[in-house]
């Protein structure tokens, strides 16, 4: 008897706190629609800010996983680029060779020789020369005899600071202007052709011809006469460099050579 009259008490206590707790509208009437709202009202204001605790939470943690992210992304990216770094390495400049033409092996064309047996049978042989570089080519200075009138020397600067750039086929009228500038003739060659100079040279001026055949190897100052019976011919001094008559040329005169003369 007593513990069913404690029971009872009990469960009345509960009920009594639960109709202070709801809201007056409630009551002991059915759940129609105006308690349905109050219910949902209730729950509204009781839960509320526990959900507003848990999106606050969440919105925190979604920030700092992504800002984990960033650093976690940007802690990669070195590594990726140290890995990628070796692969341009393997690369290797091939140099740019014409289409269409095999590579050539410099050491064996430069080491290579043409062997030939000479009139006397004896063999002997060259470099075969396999490419022409014209801008490489250098010619052979001349020299200074002493054996020679200086002032012929004197003749060949005079001619050299009188000249042009091309010929004006005046060679022999330039070359009586530095002979006579320079005083190693003392009157002017009556002569017009090119071709007459060697022998007015030799016969009036005291000129003797040298025992030189390569025009190249002329001494500085010497007269070097070109030409045949029938054509002008033509006359130049040689220069250190070249030869000079109306105009300079590194190279002499394609004609034939009559000789090379000098007063000694």
């Amino acid at each position: 008897m007593a513990l069913t009259t404690t029971s009872v008490l009990i469960i009345s206590g509960v009920d009594v706190r639960a109709q202070a707790l709801a809201p007056a509208t409630l009551g002991g009437e059915s759940h129609t629609g105006d308690s349905s709202s109050g219910l949902v009202q209730v729950i509204t204001a009781k839960t509320g800010p526990k959900i507003a605790k848990k999106t606050r939470h969440a919105a925190k943690e979604s920030v700092r996983m992504s800002a984990e992210k960033r650093e976690h992304v940007a802690a990669e990216k070195p590594t990726q680029t140290i890995s990628k770094a070796p692969s341009r390495a393997t690369f290797a400049m091939e140099p740019v060779r014409p289409m269409n033409q095999p590579a050539v092996n410099q050491t064996a064309q430069h080491g290579s020789r043409f062997s030939f047996k000479t009139d006397d049978g004896k063999r002997e042989s060259v470099p075969v020369i396999s490419q022409y570089y014209p801008k490489r080519l250098a010619y052979p200075n001349a020299k200074v005899d002493r054996r020679i009138d200086s002032r012929l020397v004197q003749a060949a600067t005079l001619a050299q600071e009188r000249a042009h750039a091309h010929s004006r086929s005046r060679c022999w009228h330039y070359v009586k202007d530095a002979l006579l500038a320079s005083g190693v003739i003392d009157s002017r060659p009556k002569t017009e052709l090119a071709r007459d100079a060697a022998s007015e040279l030799v016969n009036n001026y005291g000129f003797k011809r040298l025992s030189v055949t390569d025009p190249f190897a002329a001494p500085v100052g010497s007269v070097l006469v070109y030409g045949t019976s029938r054509s002008v011919g033509h006359v130049e001094l040689r220069t250190k460099d070249g030869f000079v008559s109306d105009f300079c040329s590194p190279t002499p005169s394609r004609r034939p050579l009559v000789g090379v003369y000098a007063k000694l």
